[in-house]
């Protein structure tokens, strides 16, 4: 009787609905698999994975994978593959950073992992990562005033500046604890000259940088990473720094400070095996680093002049897994990046709304012919709809050359590496000739997909040349695999010559590429 009590404890309790989500961030060192629940506007992180892959072991200095490295990271994706199984494609995430973003042979692992893994890659570019990585602390700490976060990588560090939710400055830097030891340390020893010259070639590296962030400043310091977390540990178990210092010597709160830095440093020098110094937890792998990723700390406390930086252990996977769930987010950061370059390149938005309405109609009508799955395909089309015409900004003449080159090279916050790349391709191909030999390679979207999306902004574009409301009439729209037709009111394009005219040109610029075009 009792047993049948409990059974039934829970059965009037009504479940609250919850999602479950999913992100890999494919790192230079590691891949971190997290599995989050998402209930009642709260994360709670389910199980965590984390797998010592050593990709960045693998570039070579022309920035080629090797085949080694590329097979330890689909073994990798093998075993992570179980924990994945069931979930869908929109709950499932897989960022990478440093590594593939530099490997000129990327998309052959991409295509590999492919097979074993059904869900899209995306290449970051360094400073989403640190925004992603900020998004990540500002969901998890309390961050008073302005915030300066640090995460040093195996191939990058990444440092954000923020207040609260709002990060104000992202800088990536090509320094990292996998590349500095191959760099510096690659005999096992810690020596003083190679000590020096590691935190002189760092402190060279954010000179490039340092100004801006010093000249913001910041309330608070946080860092994030499992090198500057193994730091803290090792700086905890040898007692370096005690409670009764002043602020500049340090304590064993979780705080790091420059003498406590510089004395561990010190004591990794005098130590002729590491064995010997007392690194409590940190793993075999990981105490590999430690001298790398010390030296690079130390050069950042002194270019930024810290006094204590405090450790945080949320990052990147965090900071996507918040903005995964659209309840958790405090603004679509996609849209405000396009609306801030909307701003200042001064775009006609009546026009570019126009053109939106028409490419969303379009996408709606092929949509399922000609099978346009990808995930963000249609956000991507809209987005490039609106901002076709930013290189009016720099001159008419040329336009979707300035357009390609002003989304390729400006700052996109919430897009990644390949979504701004497609985001440029589809402006560069709005009008003139489609060069097929010019159309990147990309793994997120089809060879198919990428011509569809092509067509249907021209389209769009070409439709609304009169640039006037209510133009346009209802129209129908049909296709196959090779082929559009579109379908307007009787006598209607009779009395508009220039339409015509240029539905006849554009039919004969997709003559050229094998799409057949069919008005009437």
């Amino acid at each position: 009787m009792q047993a049948n009590l409990i059974t039934k404890t829970l059965d009037s309790i009504e479940s609250a609905n919850s999602t479950k989500i999913a992100v890999l961030d494919i790192g230079s060192n590691s891949f971190h698999l997290v599995v989050a629940r998402v209930i009642s506007n709260t994360v709670q992180i389910l199980h965590k994975t984390k797998i010592k892959v050593h990709l960045a072991d693998g570039l070579s200095k022309d920035h080629h994978l090797s085949q080694d490295a590329i097979n330890r990271g689909l073994e990798a994706l093998e075993i992570i593959q179980h924990s994945l199984d069931g979930f869908e494609p929109e709950t499932v995430r897989i960022v990478a950073t440093y590594t593939l973003r530099k490997a000129k042979n990327a998309l052959a692992f991409i295509k590999a992992a492919k097979k074993i893994l059904p869900y899209p890659i995306e290449i970051i570019s360094g400073q989403e990562e640190a925004r992603l990585i900020y998004n990540g602390v500002a969901h998890t700490e309390t961050l008073e005033g302005k915030t300066l976060v640090v995460d040093i990588g195996g191939g990058s560090t990444e440092f954000s500046l923020g207040q609260q939710f709002e990060p104000i400055l992202l800088r990536s830097i090509d320094i990292g604890c996998v590349s500095f030891q191959q760099m510096f340390f690659n005999q096992g020893k810690v020596k003083r000259k190679m000590v020096n010259k590691a935190i002189v070639y760092a402190q060279q590296q954010l000179a490039l940088i340092e100004n801006k962030y010093i000249k913001q400043g910041w309330q608070q310091c946080i860092g994030t990473s499992g090198t500057i977390e193994s730091i803290v540990a090792i700086v905890n178990k040898n007692a370096i720094g005690n409670k009764d210092s002043n602020a500049n010597k340090g304590s064993n709160d979780g705080t790091l400070s420059l003498i406590q830095l510089e004395t561990l440093m010190e004591k990794l020098i005098a130590t002729e095996d590491m064995e010997l110094l007392e690194l409590g937890d940190v793993n075999e792998d990981r105490r590999q680093l430690i001298p790398a990723g010390l030296a690079i700390l130390i050069a950042i406390f002194k270019q930024f002049e810290i006094d204590k930086m405090s450790f945080a252990q949320a990052a990147l996977r965090e900071g996507v897994i918040y903005e995964m769930e659209d309840s958790l987010t405090h603004t679509n950061v996609q849209e405000r990046s396009v609306q801030s370059l909307a701003s200042r390149y001064d775009i006609d938005t009546i026009q570019a709304n126009l053109v939106l309405n028409t490419a969303f109609k379009l996408f709606k009508h092929v949509k399922k012919d000609w099978q346009l799955k990808s995930s963000g395909l249609k956000q991507l089309l809209g987005w490039s709809a609106l901002l076709h015409e930013i290189g009016l900004h720099v001159s008419s003449t040329g336009v979707h050359k300035h357009s390609h080159y002003i989304l390729s090279n400006s700052d996109l916050p919430g897009f990644n590496a390949e979504e701004q790349q497609f985001l440029a391709m589809l402006t560069r191909f709005h009008r003139k000739r489609i060069r097929l030999e010019e159309v990147p390679i990309f793994s997120q979207f089809s060879a198919k997909d990428v011509l569809h999306c092509i067509i249907l902004l021209r389209l769009s574009v070409l439709l609304n040349i009169k640039r006037q409301q209510d133009f346009l009439p209802e129209f129908t729209t049909s296709v196959s695999d090779n082929e559009i037709s579109l379908q307007f009111p009787e006598n209607w394009l009779s009395v508009r010559p220039i339409i015509e005219i240029n539905l006849a040109a554009e039919q004969e610029k997709l003559a050229r590429i094998g799409i057949e075009l069919n008005f009437l």
